[in-house]
């Protein structure tokens, strides 16, 4: 059996790569091996994180009728007076026995820091398995279907000259740094480091180039509105001087998460909020759906509901800010929206990281679709996940 140190990998540059760096870095992956793969959960389950990350985590494996054993947090007090955490055993890792650093298979359930030094200091501190949450999830595809540190296929001729083309037109060369380090991470599970790009987790969907034309954003569309954290953040932003949100969101337990929200608002305030209860694709058709799984319920053969999809298109919208985070179904939306796009020249805000289209379809599709936009790409968390595409039009600035 690989170890850990040895399935995943580092590798550490000491700058962002321009253009032609970028495409013989693109090279070396297609030439790289993976040695990761799918890890299935062995019980008990230990999880290394309390924070939100292992709040999902405790939802994900409650779905598939495992309890958790344990978790290991260096806030282990604050954890243990946490309601959501109640009957469940919280530690501090120095208070961790030896013979569980040995025998348990530690779950790391952080995303907010790179995973390479975690795991370094855990094996230091007597751990001898550490693995990424998101591979453990990726070996129960059949039953769940949350999937962001999906395993990339090897790439083919023209996926190698498609994503080399879209490493290409990006904007700036952080967004060639954080495409490679998003494509390392899933091709060869190597964690991928350049000397200046952060990752940052609270500007994601608002990062400068977003909230700098703020005043010009008076309509936002919130696809995939989950419980409605966005639109609460875009509100914020307008000081709640916008004057429509459309927050859409399928699954039902979500939406009445919305609503909720809204009902707490000033009336002033929800009223230009309109939530609509609807999953977006490239045209109308009808799937099966896997709801009750929070932020992830998406389309899926594991689901046993059938929803029918609508186009952006048909809703009749006119957008100056769009953000679609739907779970793998972003590029069908964007088909199904290419008309509001073309109508109203809105920013784009589409996180990619959930199939294989975050590799170059989704952002191929915007730069061969939009004309005279500037896109850029950003990591809002580490282990490959937290990737959003932005599209600016030009004359915005």
């Amino acid at each position: 059996m690989l170890t850990g140190a040895k399935r995943y990998g580092l590798r550490q540059f000491s700058e962002v790569p321009g253009r032609s760096e970028a495409r013989a870095l693109l090279a070396d992956l297609r030439d790289g091996t993976c040695r990761a793969t799918p890890q299935p959960p062995r019980l008990p389950i230990t999880l290394y994180g309390g924070g939100d990350m292992g709040r999902m985590a405790r939802d994900y494996f409650a779905s598939l009728g495992h309890e958790i054993g344990l978790v290991v947090d260096r806030n282990a007090e604050a954890l243990r007076e946490d309601p959501f955490w109640r009957g469940v055993e919280i530690v501090h890792p120095q208070d961790v026995p030896p013979r569980v650093k040995q025998d348990a298979q530690l779950i790391l359930c952080v995303a907010t820091a790179p995973f390479k030094p975690l795991e370094s200091d855990l094996a230091a501190d007597g751990w001898a398995e550490v693995v990424p949450f998101y591979d453990v999830a990726e070996s129960q595809r059949d039953r769940h279907p949350l999937s962001n540190g999906w395993f990339a296929h090897p790439l083919s001729d023209t996926d190698f000259a498609r994503t080399a083309d879209v490493l290409y037109a990006w904007d700036d060369d952080l967004s060639r740094a954080h495409h490679l380090q998003f494509l390392a991470w899933r091709m060869l599970r190597e964690e991928w480091t350049f000397e200046g790009p952060p990752v940052t987790g609270g500007d994601r969907f608002f990062i400068s180039d977003v909230t700098a034309r703020a005043e010009r954003l008076g309509v936002f569309v919130d696809g995939g509105a989950h419980h409605g954290q966005v639109t609460r953040k875009f509100a914020a932003l307008r000081d709640n001087t916008f004057k429509r949100i459309v927050a859409i969101e399928p699954d039902p337990d979500n939406f009445a998460a919305i609503e909720a929200m809204r009902a707490a608002m000033a009336p002033e305030v929800a009223e230009r909020i309109t939530p609509v209860a609807a999953a977006l694709g490239a045209d109308s058709d009808t799937r099966p759906f896997h709801r009750g799984l929070g932020y992830a319920s998406q389309f899926s053969a594991t689901g046993r509901d059938m929803l029918r999809s609508i186009t952006l298109d048909s809703l009749d919208l006119a957008p100056d800010f769009i953000k679609l985070h739907l779970e793998g179904a972003e590029l069908d939306a964007l088909r199904g929206a290419r008309e509001t796009i073309r109508r109203n020249r809105p920013i784009l805000a589409v996180t990619t990281y959930h199939n294989a289209d975050g590799i170059w379809r989704t952002p191929a599709w915007l730069m061969d679709t939009l004309e005279d936009y500037r896109f850029l790409m950003r990591l809002h968390s580490w282990c490959g996940t937290g990737a959003v595409v932005y599209a600016l039009p030009q004359e915005q600035g």
